[in-house]
């Protein structure tokens, strides 16, 4: 059988390709988020007409951002994003329900990846050298390299955008993480910061301005189409709501933060029994400067 000269060069380069392709990460949800350079430029534009200029000056350490569809959480994710300047990002994802029963369901673990770069806004954005510094000395008990979970899951890919816009330049750490007690989140968490403050004193950084953490969450998915609104369906609602997140964060996320605030956090978002008369909604980004 002959072969054309065109079979011959897919033969040879189609491996190749692919091996390209499993370096790269790719996008998982493409539906309700902007991938468009032009798309998030429109948008973003569209969000600096409406909003009020940003008030918060410090130099952000640490943020929690929605990982929810633009439409609905645009205006959460913009104060804080327009306010990171960091060159590298840490990027804490949670583990969906449909990820866990497609990985195994791993629980007590965080979940890395081995990717090069990730599909982004337009570009790849590249991986901080700060994800292989953990993969070369966290205990392995404490993780599981996983591109598939990666691959699966979207609540880290949902903050790019928004990074590369604002900062075309920064790298990213991806961390997904498992469900697990409190007492090895405590575990794993001290020796994670271990790692992270040599790697942060060794390359001679500043947290806020060379590297930040970001936690995605979905914060509450709130209303009728959940069976969702103990508050209410009103304007008087979305203010309680807003109230109650003002309130946990004044008592638990306020000056110095220690490790009874950050159980007592931990118990009041878990069990609403731990917090006064109502279940914790947690519905707003939150910047800790």
């Amino acid at each position: 059988m002959r072969l054309t000269l065109a079979a011959i060069l897919l033969m040879l380069f189609f491996p190749l390709c692919q091996a390209v392709a499993q370096d790269i990460r790719p996008i998982r949800d493409s539906v309700g988020f902007c991938w468009n350079p032009v798309q998030m430029e429109r948008f973003v534009s569209y969000l600096m007409s409406i909003e009020k200029e940003l008030a918060y000056t410090k130099q952000i350490v640490a943020g929690i951002s929605p990982h929810d569809d633009y439409l609905y959480a645009g205006r959460m994710y913009y104060p804080l994003f327009r306010s990171l300047r960091a060159r590298q990002i840490v990027i804490f994802g949670v583990t969906h329900g449909t990820v866990r029963k497609e990985i195994g369901d791993p629980k007590g673990i965080l979940l890395l990846d081995g990717y090069k770069e990730w599909n982004g806004c337009g570009k790849n954005i590249g991986i901080s050298p700060l994800r292989d510094y953990l993969l070369s000395r966290l205990d392995t008990s404490m993780f599981r390299l996983d591109n598939k979970a990666h691959r699966l899951e979207h609540s880290i890919e949902a903050l790019v955008p928004w990074i590369q816009y604002f900062n075309p330049d920064a790298t990213i750490t991806p961390i997904m993480v498992t469900a697990m007690p409190y007492e090895r989140m405590d575990e794993i968490s001290k020796q994670l910061a271990s790692i992270i403050a040599d790697y942060v004193a060794t390359d001679h950084l500043t947290l806020g301005k060379d590297l930040v953490f970001l936690c995605s969450s979905d914060a509450n998915h709130y209303g009728k189409d959940f069976s969702n609104s103990p508050f209410g369906m009103d304007d008087a609602a979305h203010a309680k709501g807003t109230a109650q997140d003002q309130r946990v964060a004044s008592e638990f996320l306020s000056g110095q933060i220690d490790t009874t605030k950050i159980r007592m956090l931990t118990s009041a978002l878990k069990d609403s029994l731990s917090y006064p008369k109502v279940q914790v909604e947690w519905l707003w980004a939150l910047v800790l400067g």
